[in-house]
């Protein structure tokens, strides 16, 4: 359009509009109700109006906008999304090696690029939702230098990913490593990735920490996963980073009392939620082992759960409760599962589909807030009230490190500083005091 301050105004009070410096033109969000306005605004004046049906871009309009509207937040280091549950996005950016969900924050981060966020913008309206991007220009200070927008995103090499999968990487692992390793050679812009070195590492540690605030168990892994490019897919020795790696919280696992353990299971309407949180307990499992089990791991005859392939790729067995084993029967009966034990939405017998670990999380915390626990407590809470609830019963910490399936002792040695049972034969120093209480008032 010819320059003029009226239209220069009215364009500038659309949400969400930007000018686009290479090709000189205004770009404006495909929203409800904008090109409508632009229509009343220029009247007569707009000389043609193409509308692409069938271009990426185009999308229908929300049936319900507020429930449909997908948040993009961006600066010139990351996108955050925000948005309302829905399956068919989180799995989009599951599948992304570069996305990461920050629990503490409840929201989807990826590194920044105008690509990336393109791509985005086009999942989410291929999904029917409605994308309103918010960009933040305050740019990040790395020691005194200004971190720059990536032109385009940079792949992890494909031979980090083959090297993961050759040393027999969990899932889990590798999508951790891949998606922290793409975070760091895009954090460099185009410079190449085997010329960076060890100030460039100490420089990205240093960032995490500072900027990014990461957890110290998320830091450490991210040194891992970057002397793993160098040190085993570049053959290259063994390394000592000089980087100072955060000490590791020692905090008590969070646990469960017996009553709220029952309190859990009498809030749990739904037979199979039932069903998923009792076994869990009562096998002390994690929530990917629960996932994971399958119909024939059940063993009523021994009255053990084979778990396969648990932490460290290790198989052992676990207690079977009389007690679940009679609501998995009641389960069964009802919801025939084909392969997995729980199965999620889809499941078929030609592809059966396991429970996923989000929706367990949510049950548990469904099931704890009808229950009045005010503890923050998951899913794994039951596997720490399972072990604590053993050594409370008086069993060997032997057994308890074989059932829960830990390599060293001294995980389990944890819940010694968590049961109440040595607890109960001691006095405090101050109940021997020949000292009247009245004394005090």
């Amino acid at each position: 359009m010819p320059k003029k301050e009226e239209d220069l105004q009215f364009v500038r009070s659309i949400r969400f509009v930007r000018w686009n410096k290479e090709n000189l033109l205004w770009e404006i969000p495909n929203y409800p109700g904008n090109l409508q306005k632009i229509k009343e605004h220029f009247g007569v004046r707009i000389d043609q109006i193409t509308d692409h049906q069938d271009h990426a871009y185009a999308t229908t309009t929300p049936q319900n906008p507020e429930k449909s509207i997908v948040e993009i937040h961006t600066d010139f280091q990351h996108i955050l999304v925000y948005f309302r549950y829905h399956e068919q996005l989180i799995q989009y950016l599951k599948k992304l090696s570069i996305s990461r969900w920050d629990g503490a924050h409840k929201v989807w981060k990826l590194p920044y690029s105008r690509k990336i966020q393109d791509d985005l913008i086009r999942a989410i309206q291929s999904l029917d939702l409605l994308p309103m991007v918010k960009e933040n220009q305050t740019s990040f200070q790395k020691r005194g230098k200004i971190q720059k927008a990536p032109e385009k995103i940079k792949p992890i090499p494909e031979a980090y990913l083959k090297k993961l999968e050759e040393k027999r990487y969990s899932p889990n692992t590798i999508k951790t490593y891949t998606g922290i390793f793409a975070e760091f050679i895009n954090y460099f812009g185009e410079r190449d990735l085997d010329s960076l070195e060890e100030n460039d590492i100490m420089e990205f540690s240093h960032y995490l920490a500072s900027i990014r605030k990461v957890s110290e168990s998320h830091q450490n892994t991210a040194i891992n996963a970057i002397k793993f490019y160098f040190e085993k897919v570049k053959s290259g020795p063994r390394k000592f980073y000089p980087i100072d790696r955060p000490i590791r919280e020692k905090k008590l696992p969070e646990e469960c009392s017996e009553e709220e353990i029952v309190g859990i299971f009498r809030n749990t309407d739904n037979l199979k939620h039932k069903a998923i949180l009792m076994t869990t307990y009562s096998a002390g499992l994690r929530v990917g082992e629960v996932v994971n089990l399958k119909i024939s791991h059940i063993d009523s005859s021994r009255m053990v759960i084979r778990i396969e392939k648990g932490k460290g790729k290790k198989d052992r067995y676990s207690l079977l409760s009389a007690k679940t084993l009679k609501i998995l029967r009641a389960y069964f009966k009802v919801y025939h599962p084909n392969e997995y034990l729980f199965e999620g939405q889809g499941s078929t017998k030609e592809n059966p589909i396991p429970y996923s670990e989000r929706s367990i999380q949510a049950i548990v915390k469904k099931a704890a807030r009808k229950a009045g626990i005010k503890k923050d407590i998951s899913a794994h809470t039951l596997r720490h009230s399972f072990a604590t609830h053993l050594l409370e019963q008086g069993v060997d910490l032997r057994y308890i490190q074989e059932l829960l399936g830990h390599a060293s002792s001294k995980t389990t040695e944890v819940y010694t500083h968590v049961t109440n049972r040595a607890f109960g034969n001691l006095k405090s120093p101050l109940d021997k005091l020949n000292w009247d209480e009245k004394e005090g008032e």
